[in-house]
């Protein structure tokens, strides 16, 4: 087993240029330069959330990473989802009562304009990371091709056995298996279906490695030693950290989102869509407790809900509040430790490479 491992974990960092099997998993506005610096420069894989970010911003981006290191790194994108169903009535009831958590909506709020994929796609191109990461869905074919033709590895997310077929099936390099356990939205290609998809790394893990040619790198759950081998175990070729990296200095977090994480337990995160429309694991503060009681009306489809709750989420940032905060957490929230991130990925590689020998 555990010469299978090693031969498993030397394959993947062959691929990428890693020097561990640890990465940073892509978190859109959770992915400063310096924490993916941090990263590379332990050993490990960076990564950014470009979700967000105009062609221009992820140029800067990845300036800034190579700034300050030479090792690989992921841009991450989300497929983008069929035109939202918009509904008048819903969305001015759902102003109304978020008026009460915040500054006014505004009646336009709802008009969230959705980033170019094919533009942002291109300036991934043009930045030339190690890989290009997908999540939400699979890109287009044309896509897929100009990534290969410039050299760059597919990462494809994946929430389900059958995701994962798909994916390789489109020509993905790299399958990474979100299990239910990972903080932030879940990757399901269809939307609807994300609850349905909510699989544990127990069960996920092992089914998608069984089907698949490719590596798979787990995502969900892992924030120390023991979680990286037991994905490791069950049969990852390496793992992507999130939730378990956001308590540290280079993170740059919210201090109430950060000291709420050391105080989370499993049970004390929940699956929403209050925030954005579209299904994420955080942690369950006043706000996404009273969506839960139904004291605030059904999510409009994303990306409505998320121009709605844009600036109750803002003030919430700038007054410190974690009860109104979008503050994603995994299920492995408490493991999260406040020290460097270089010192976190040090110490996991070495315990994994101990238990290994």
């Amino acid at each position: 087993m555990r010469r299978e491992i090693l031969a498993r974990i030397s394959a993947f960092e062959n691929l990428t240029g890693a020097k561990t099997p640890i990465g940073l998993a892509p978190m859109a506005g959770a992915c400063p330069p310096a924490l993916s610096i941090a990263v590379a420069n332990a050993g490990g894989i960076g990564a950014c959330g470009a979700l967000l970010f105009g062609p221009d911003e992820i140029a800067d981006w990845a300036e800034s990473f190579r700034a300050g290191s030479d090792g690989p790194f992921i841009m991450n994108l989300w497929v983008p989802d069929s035109e939202p169903h918009r509904d008048t009535l819903q969305e001015t009831q759902i102003r109304e009562a978020l008026s009460s958590w915040g500054p006014a909506v505004a009646a336009d709020a709802g008009e969230t304009p959705i980033l170019d994929f094919d533009s942002q796609t291109h300036a991934i191109i043009e930045a030339r990371p190690t890989a290009f990461s997908s999540i939400m869905g699979l890109p287009s074919q044309d896509n897929v091709e100009a990534l290969k033709e410039a050299g760059l590895l597919w990462f494809a997310t994946v929430t389900s056995v059958d995701e994962a077929r798909q994916a390789e099936e489109a020509g993905a390099d790299v399958i990474v298996a979100q299990a239910s356990e990972a903080g932030g939205h879940r990757g399901s290609f269809d939307p609807g279906n994300a609850e349905l998809q909510s699989v544990g790394a127990l069960s996920l893990l092992p089914t998608i490695v069984d089907v698949v040619c490719c590596p798979v790198v787990a995502a969900g759950g892992i924030a120390d030693a023991r979680t990286a081998i037991a994905a490791l175990t069950l049969g990852a070729s390496a793992v992507q950290i999130g939730t378990g990296f956001l308590r540290t200095p280079e993170a740059g977090l919210n201090p109430a989102w950060a000291d709420a994480l050391a105080e989370t337990s499993p049970t004390d995160t929940a699956l929403t869509r209050g925030f954005s429309g579209r299904l994420g694991r955080a942690v369950r503060n006043r706000y996404v407790a009273a969506i839960e009681a139904g004291d605030i009306p059904d999510p409009a489809p994303y990306p409505i809900q998320r121009g709605l709750t844009a600036a109750m989420r803002k003030d919430a940032i700038e007054k410190r509040d974690i009860d109104r905060m979008q503050a994603w957490a995994g299920q492995s929230a408490r493991l999260a430790q406040a020290r460097p991130a270089g010192d976190i990925l040090t110490e996991i590689a070495e315990d994994i490479e101990t238990f290994l020998a």
